[in-house]
């Protein structure tokens, strides 16, 4: 297992491998589109598989609903895509160390987050056309599941997703300290059923709830753009202060002697090679 300095290491070389990929638009818009397609995946797969329970009142329905949504983070983590969420934690972490700009990294953040709805929207335009979500207990959880976010207060939704981003993005945390690919699919599993099962609210798969409803008509605009505001900013306050500023700080400063020889691009090059993608 890596040690914390060593883990924030990896992290902030993470962070100029990110900025590196933002340097050809095209790959990091299909890289950050596939990530929103995975998760938008976890949530059709949710409503699909916990509806049943959904529908009889069974108090299983969240165990099971975080059971296999958790398929969507670890597609994520080990097919390799860019998701906004661990974004939210990795490029400030590489801000601190000074392996990315603050502009930079807010850049590429914004890219992502854009990229991820991209994805989304697209995926929810094929969920349309299959039908699955047309009828019977899939389609019910589905609209239950979509009229509970927007009667959210914009406090809950917020505060929601601050505890939302510290499950995901400590799941990532722990991830990249742990050497085997087993340990790594637990520790992601454990979090996202955490975070699922709690009612926390993911900016990210909220998106494919909302390009759904938008399409059909069942929510508005407004709605969308107030769920996005306010869980994308628990979120960053999750996965940036709560995460990474709190155990960068438990971390210590930085070492400079056993720092990789060139600049922070061969640097997150060598290092990224036992990391997860994400």
């Amino acid at each position: 297992m890596l040690s914390l300095p060593d883990t924030v290491d990896v992290h902030a070389k993470a962070a100029a491998a990110k900025a590196t990929l933002a340097r050809t638009p095209a790959r990091l818009i299909v890289s950050a589109m596939l990530a929103g397609m995975w998760i938008g995946v976890g949530d059709v797969l949710m409503w699909s598989a916990a509806g049943p329970l959904h529908v009889a009142g069974d108090p299983m329905e969240k165990l099971v609903a975080g059971g296999v949504f958790a398929a969507a983070l670890t597609i994520v983590v080990f097919a390799g895509s860019e998701l906004v969420t661990s974004a939210m934690m990795i490029l400030p972490l590489g801000a601190i160390r000074r392996t990315v700009s603050w502009v930079r990294a807010m850049g590429v953040l914004l890219a992502i987050f854009f990229s991820n709805m991209l994805g989304a929207f697209a995926f929810a335009w094929v969920m349309i056309q299959t039908g699955v979500l047309q009828h019977g207990p899939a389609g019910e959880f589905f609209q239950d599941y979509l009229a509970g976010k927007v009667d959210h207060t914009p406090s809950e939704l917020f505060w929601r997703g601050v505890m939302c981003n510290v499950l995901v993005c400590v799941a990532i945390w722990a991830a990249a300290r742990l050497r085997s690919e087993a340990g790594k699919a637990i520790i992601i599993f454990w979090a996202v059923l955490a975070f699922i099962a709690s009612g926390f609210e993911h900016v990210v798969a909220n998106m494919t709830t909302f390009a759904i409803g938008l399409m059909q008509g069942d929510v508005t605009w407004a709605e969308f753009g107030t769920n996005m505001t306010f869980v994308g900013l628990g979120n960053l306050v999750g996965g940036a202060v709560v995460i990474g500023l709190a155990y960068t700080f438990v971390a210590g400063k930085a070492r400079r002697d056993d720092a990789p020889a060139g600049g922070p691009v061969e640097a997150a090059e060598a290092i990224l090679e036992d990391a997860p993608a994400r």
